[in-house]
């Protein structure tokens, strides 16, 4: 029904699927169509008889691609929005108002099946979209990730406010800034690695070389904490076991930045709460997980008594993040013990997870 939709509204708006580009050269950008195979028995490829029907003969109807089994559109959902939001990019389509046109069409339409297409990124000014599901992510781009600080809090400063930039001017060495775009498909391990080798320089060397000197700096900077740690060291049976294509699990990313210090504040005041999240996870369709690892600190005052007014804090936090689209799983630190009970139930924990939001 939802192809349907679209099949229909598309001939209404009078709008051709390939944009500026002949529909050889869209379907290039998302598939290889000299290996996929033809359906004229007088040529070998997909790109032959596309352009034989398309370019030359045009005996094909202009919806041809939604009911072409080669193209999966007819399969299931990914590959059906991924055309979608490739009809929109920049390379595609130029008019700003048409594509707006296009995706408040293709929103009213895919709003049934709980998807819509956000705003990712930008070149040159032009937006760039993906697929997420409705109620699920957090609104807008990553700007700064800031994670794994070692030391002395680092002192950060707005080099453009305009543009959000920002610059550390003291302590940077002691932090790591991942300065590259996020990809709609979230940030891989595979993705953080290769910024790491090429931060360090040691493109050229051993994937496996590059991995461990990315890990022991993560481990480095979760301290003395070895229930933090035991995640850490979890989540990293899983590169080794599924490969670094799935998501890297971030420690210590900051997500507010509070430039004083405690001992700046009036009496009375605090700054601002949770200022580090332990660990993040950032996922396809703007989905960003938050693992926190609760010691007493959590919900105890300095004296070890049960302190309302901290549990109290936490929990508004939380709901902030919730607010905001984050997800936020916490740990007990009596769960994180050294023990095969632990592992196991580490291993649950992110298989489920991975289960939950898979494509």
């Amino acid at each position: 029904m939802t192809r349907q939709r679209l099949i229909d509204g598309l001939a209404q708006l009078q709008t051709p699927w390939s944009g500026r580009l002949d529909d050889v050269d869209f379907l290039a950008r998302l598939y290889d169509i000299d290996r996929l195979p033809s359906r004229d028995p007088r040529f070998a490829t997909a790109a032959q008889d596309i352009a034989q029907h398309r370019l030359w003969n045009n005996d094909w109807p202009d919806d041809w691609i939604f009911e072409d089994t080669r193209f999966g559109l007819t399969d299931g959902d990914e590959a059906l929005l991924a055309f979608l939001a490739e009809m929109l990019h920049p390379a595609v389509r130029l008019d700003s108002s048409e594509v707006e046109q296009l995706r408040t069409f293709f929103n009213s339409v895919l709003i049934h099946d709980g998807y819509e297409l956000v705003k990712i990124d930008e070149i040159s000014g032009a937006p760039v979209f993906a697929p997420r599901r409705i109620g699920s992510g957090v609104r807008g781009a990553m700007k700064n990730l800031i994670f794994a600080a070692i030391g002395p809090k680092p002192k950060i400063v707005l080099d453009d406010a305009v543009n959000n930039d920002l610059r550390i001017v003291q302590n940077e060495k002691g932090c790591l800034v991942y300065d590259r775009p996020l990809a709609a498909h979230g940030l891989t391990w595979a993705e953080l690695t290769d910024w790491w080798a090429d931060r360090e320089g040691m493109n050229g060397a051993a994937a496996s070389d590059i991995s461990l000197s990315l890990y022991r700096r993560l481990d480095r900077s979760l301290g003395n904490n070895d229930a933090e740690r035991r995640i850490l060291r979890r989540y990293a049976q899983r590169y080794i076991r599924l490969g670094p294509e799935i998501p890297a699990l971030i420690p210590q990313v900051y997500l507010h930045y509070d430039p004083y210090t405690r001992t700046r504040y009036l009496p009375g005041a605090s700054p601002l709460g949770r200022q580090r999240m332990d660990f993040l996870l950032l996922l396809p369709h703007h989905v960003r997980v938050v693992i926190e690892c609760d010691g007493k600190q959590h919900y105890a005052d300095d004296d070890g008594k049960a302190s309302p007014r901290r549990y109290a804090k936490m929990v508004a936090e939380d709901r902030e993040l919730r607010l905001k689209g984050y997800e936020i799983y916490r740990f007990g630190g009596d769960e994180l013990v050294d023990s095969p009970t632990s592992i196991q139930m580490l291993d649950d924990f992110f298989d489920r997870l991975a289960s939950r939001h898979a494509d």
